[in-house]
């Protein structure tokens, strides 16, 4: 398949009406806007803020959509797909946990992420979300979304950075790079292919 048939495609699926494709394609606006609404609110009120942890399991929910969105794009034989949905839905677990462990924390309880045993359990798995982006973003790239995959790509370069570290300051842009890199693939599917 070529770039420019795989792209066509795509807008196609964007623009298509069946409930499915809607629920996944607004997920590429509901997604990032939630993540980005969750870790404003960690930068405003601390990084274990009770509504801001709500927020960030809701967002991971939004992203698992994102993850299918972005798998049925692909050809049904490509391993790129399976793998995107592989370490997608391992990661939504994983992003989820930290937004739970977010709240656990609100209520005074012990931080899970710094304590040994099963509580380890977590880091790996929040590790799997953003590898499941870097992922989605070079579907993006084959797809003949480049600015976005590109844009993508950067975001997810920077996102352990910035969750692990709880740097605020590159969590919000990284969220707002997130937001138009997906938003972008809304608004170009409601245009006529070309």
């Amino acid at each position: 398949m070529t770039s420019t048939t795989a792209t066509a495609d795509v807008r196609a699926e964007l623009s298509s009406t069946t409930p499915t494709e809607r629920l996944l394609t607004g997920s590429l606006l509901v997604a990032p806007i939630v993540y980005l609404a969750a870790d404003s609110t960690y930068a405003a009120r601390g990084w274990d803020d009770p509504t801001a942890g709500v927020l960030h399991v809701l967002g991971a929910i939004a992203y698992g959509f994102v993850v299918l969105r972005a798998a049925s794009w692909l050809p049904r034989d490509s391993k790129l797909a399976a793998w995107i949905l592989f370490t997608g839905l391992i990661g939504l677990v994983g992003n989820a946990a930290y937004g739970f462990e977010a709240i656990h924390m609100s209520l005074g309880d012990t931080q899970l992420v710094d304590q040994p045993g099963a509580a380890n359990l977590i880091k790996p798995l929040g590790l799997f979300f953003p590898l499941s982006f870097a992922l989605v973003a070079m579907a993006l790239l084959r797809l003949g979304h480049r600015w976005q995959g590109l844009l993508v790509l950067v975001a997810m370069v920077a996102w352990p950075v910035a969750h692990i570290g709880n740097l605020s300051a590159v969590a919000v842009p990284v969220n707002v790079a997130l937001v138009i890199a997906f938003g972008s693939l809304v608004w170009a599917g409601s245009r006529p292919s070309t």
